[in-house]
């Protein structure tokens, strides 16, 4: 009686997941709970998942699994490199190691700031790379050779990123699908009760009239003119006739839905992108607020210490003084 050969056991898809401190669960879990339900409804997907800390965890602070990664990254067909916050220095053997693994063929990938150790080993150059857009300015200031974009995702050749959030899951499904097959990707989204699969070229910001919690048509043009226009302002006049409503119907319209009139949104809008610069950018206090409308030095300054409570260099100093990272990437200015 001949007995059935015996099929070879199924070889697991070894994926890394490299993890700065701080990272958030929610993070790590979204990649994580996909992986593991795609092992749970496909009897022939198998995945062995490795975790591994980047730096050492302060003294008695919260940490997510995995052990040090010890001197060596090798083994793994994909890893993703997670952080929340962009990290700062980079010790040597961890770049090296980084460097090996690229080298030997790991797909390797940065999931929201991990995109950071990546681009600053220059693995990013001439990639595609995913970028929260909270980073948007600071990173495509210090790393000009990534083309930073503002997806969802990208999937640029050998290498992969996700701006964070919902983000990571969407990247992870597109893993899925990429590997065995769209049925699979699906099967995972509807057992992670995923309303659609996005794209990854999607864009990331939620779309304007959610974000002001109105769809009156109007009010929306005006926004995005405004918006469009930092470096220039319009005069409320000019935004009223480029929207076709009078000035009057357009000051009514602010208050009714944002509760402050044109100018004031404006102004706010101007600061709250000036900050933004301020605290990712290397670019001198005069020409952030030149970029951002304001005609002089002290006009900036003084609007900004009446809207946020400190002048722009109060704001900067303070930022650098309790953020390593914004220590590093801020040279000191003068005067």
């Amino acid at each position: 009686m001949q007995t059935e050969p015996k099929l070879p056991a199924m070889t697991a898809h070894r994926i890394g997941f490299l993890l700065w401190p701080n990272t958030k669960a929610m993070t790590l879990a979204l990649a994580e709970e996909a992986l593991r339900v795609a092992q749970r409804v496909h009897p022939d997907v198998a995945y062995e998942l490795v975790f591994l800390q980047a730096e050492p965890a302060a003294e008695g602070a919260w940490r997510l699994p995995g052990e040090p990664w010890a001197g060596k990254l090798e083994g793994c067909q994909k890893l993703f490199l997670l952080a929340d916050e962009p990290p700062g220095h980079l010790a040597p053997a961890l770049s090296s190691a980084l460097k090996q693994v690229v080298r030997a063929g790991c797909v390797i990938g940065g999931l929201s700031a991990g995109v950071y150790p990546l681009a600053q080993l220059g693995l990013l150059d001439g990639y595609r790379a995913a970028v929260h857009w909270r980073w948007q300015d600071d990173f495509t200031e210090r790393f000009p050779k990534v083309i930073a974009t503002s997806h969802l995702f990208d999937w640029d050749r050998d290498r992969l990123s996700a701006c964070g959030g919902l983000a990571v899951l969407d990247l992870l499904l597109a893993v899925l699908a990429r590997d065995h097959g769209a049925e699979l990707a699906g099967a995972v989204s509807e057992e992670l009760v995923v309303e659609r699969i996005r794209e990854g070229g999607e864009r990331q910001r939620i779309p304007l009239q959610n974000r002001l919690g109105s769809s009156h048509p109007k009010l929306t043009q005006a926004v995005l003119l405004m918006e469009a226009n930092i470096e220039e302002p319009l005069t409320t006049d000019e935004i009223a006739q480029h929207v076709c409503v009078s000035r009057r119907q357009l000051e009514r319209i602010f208050k009714q839905y944002l509760n402050r009139v044109p100018s004031q949104y404006y102004l706010e809008l101007r600061l709250n992108k000036a900050r933004q610069l301020l605290m990712q950018t290397s670019k001198s206090i005069i020409q952030i607020g030149l970029s951002c409308g304001f005609s002089s030095g002290p006009h900036f300054s003084s609007a900004y210490r009446n809207f946020f409570g400190a002048t722009p260099r109060e704001d900067r100093n303070q930022r650098r003084s309790s953020s390593p990272f914004e220590l590093s990437s801020i040279p000191s200015e003068r005067g």
